[in-house]
């Protein structure tokens, strides 16, 4: 199969990906981008950007009919669909396959098999794999609020109702006793139709204090599936990732062996190519339970990259082409070093982590030894309040975990955002927590967070040294110091008497 021109059918960091490793391999690319990325970075990356309509999603970003239209025209011969918008389409990549076109994905069949909660849940059974347990087909859409208790009170509170259809905390609801299930029920559906065109939902018992565990998959057309060393990705709110981490530390050498032998288990059942991730929940004793399959590459791919040496979307790309796997699943076992993601968002920590929409006054990257920045922001720009307010994923790898969270607080003092707020704050606090730093956390981390700390502000980071020191300094050089011209050097802070640090530390905070 012929990949020498992409279309790459998103926008922000995750195209910005996609071209870069393009333009590695030597692939021309093609952007995509409605009115308010015209200027956007991925625009002004690739070799060609075209146009795909107004601002809202619908009329942009998932028109399947505009976006084969500007792949004909361009020229391209394949498909990436990144993640988000039509990333798990199964019209979208019929409809590439159909055209004549690559899609740099699992095949239409699989997407849809796996992209139904309820299906995907009967293919892990099929292949000897442990589910939580819960409904195996979705709830009739006539069944009554009587029969919907009777169901519930045999799988057992609490539990959750889940879209069959859904992906990113849409179209769930948490129940504890039968009073709130009525309700629960129709806002779910609710939700779930509004979201995915799909009111279905079912029930699953709710797991307490779970870790969300994930396991990266490769398959290539000649029947060679691989899984990689498992992401730990319970750091969440409203049910999305903001945290992710490679190797887990509640993952033993053995565990590992039998989640990433079940993860293989399952994609083999459904004939699964590309890039997949199986998603799992750990109960308290070791226990796992398959939870779902994401039939694209994870926002969090950059984690596994790090710990294995791996460009997964080059592998993509190869696999689309028709190549076997060459990888030794053996070795893609052993974790080198360890890797931590902070997903960094147009989000206010302290307000409930709302979306911040507005203009990137100013932005000051990290970088240095083992830190590594997939961005799709620049300074001027405008984040919209039309997507995703993903903004940045910064990632760092060390020799083991304490290296790779020292990179991590490293980077994220150096990190500056102006104009909007960020989960940047959060991150800094996140970092230093004891529970955090222990490992002893669950998928409820955030929730208790907030709660606990009962609206107390995140964002009480100090200025770091190198604000200190020059404010410092010019603080001395009033006062009748010796200045920097004399030195050629600004006094640190420390070294300034007590009174004077105080007073540049209340000028820099203010």
């Amino acid at each position: 199969m012929s990949v020498t021109k992409v279309l790459i059918a998103n926008r922000g960091e995750i195209a910005v990906r996609v071209i870069r490793a393009c333009r590695d391999m030597g692939i021309a690319t093609v952007a995509v981008y409605s009115e308010c990325d015209r200027a956007a970075l991925h625009v002004r990356m690739a070799d060609e950007a075209w146009p795909v309509g107004p601002n809202p999603p619908r009329e942009s970003y998932l028109r399947i009919d505009t976006l084969i239209d500007v792949a004909r025209k361009s020229g391209a011969d394949a498909v990436h669909p990144g993640y988000g918008f039509l990333a798990e389409n199964e019209d979208f990549a019929r409809a590439c396959r159909d055209a004549g076109l690559t899609f740099i994905g699992p095949s239409p069949e699989a997407i849809e098999l796996m992209g139904s909660k309820t299906a995907a849940r009967q293919a892990a059974i099929a292949a000897g794999v442990p589910v939580v347990p819960g409904t195996e087909t979705p709830l009739d859409v006539e069944v009554s609020d009587a029969e919907v208790l009777r169901i519930a009170e045999g799988i057992g509170y609490p539990l959750m109702l889940k879209a069959v259809a859904g992906g990113g905390g849409k179209g769930m609801r948490m129940v504890s006793m039968p009073a709130e299930l009525p309700g629960a029920l129709r806002a779910a559906r609710s939700e779930a139709n509004s979201a995915f065109g799909d009111s279905a939902v079912y029930l699953e018992r709710r797991i307490l204090h779970p870790r969300h565990i994930e396991v990266q998959l490769l398959g290539d057309h000649h029947g060679t599936v691989v899984a990689f060393v498992e992401r730990e990705c319970s750091i969440q709110r409203r049910h999305q990732k903001v945290i992710e981490e490679s190797p887990s530390l509640a993952v033993s050498p053995d565990l590992r062996r039998r989640i990433t032998s079940a993860a293989v288990s399952v994609a083999r059942q459904v004939g699964y190519t590309n890039a997949g991730t199986i998603e799992c929940l750990l109960d308290e004793d070791g226990s796992f339970y398959f939870l779902e399959m994401n039939t694209r590459l994870q926002v969090e791919h950059p984690v596994t990259e790090m710990v294995s040496g791996v460009d997964l979307v080059h592998w993509q790309i190869r696999i689309a082409r028709g190549e076997r796997l060459t990888l030794d699943a053996e070795a893609l076992l052993v974790p080198r070093g360890h890797a931590i993601e902070c997903r960094i968002y147009a989000e206010d920590p302290d307000n409930n982590f709302l979306p911040s929409p507005g203009r990137i006054q100013k932005l000051r990257v990290p970088h240095g030894p083992g830190v590594r920045d997939d961005s799709g922001a620049t300074e001027g720009l405008d984040v919209p309040i039309f997507y995703d307010p993903l903004i940045s994923k910064l990632i760092t790898w060390g020799d083991d975990r304490t290296q790779a969270l020292a990179r991590m607080r490293r980077a994220l003092r150096e990190y500056e955002v102006h104009g909007i707020k960020t989960t940047l704050p959060f991150f800094r606090w996140a970092l230093d927590d004891p529970d955090f730093l222990a490992g002893r956390f669950d998928t409820t981390f955030i929730d208790r967070t907030l709660a606990a700390r009962a609206g107390a502000p995140f964002d009480t980071a100090s200025p770091d040294d190198e604000t200190l020191a020059a404010i410092a300094a010019a603080v001395h050089q009033v006062l009748g110091g010796p200045t920097q011209a004399r030195t050629g050097v600004a006094p640190a802070a420390s070294a300034a008497p007590s009174r004077w640090r105080a007073q540049a530390r209340a000028e820099a905070l203010r």
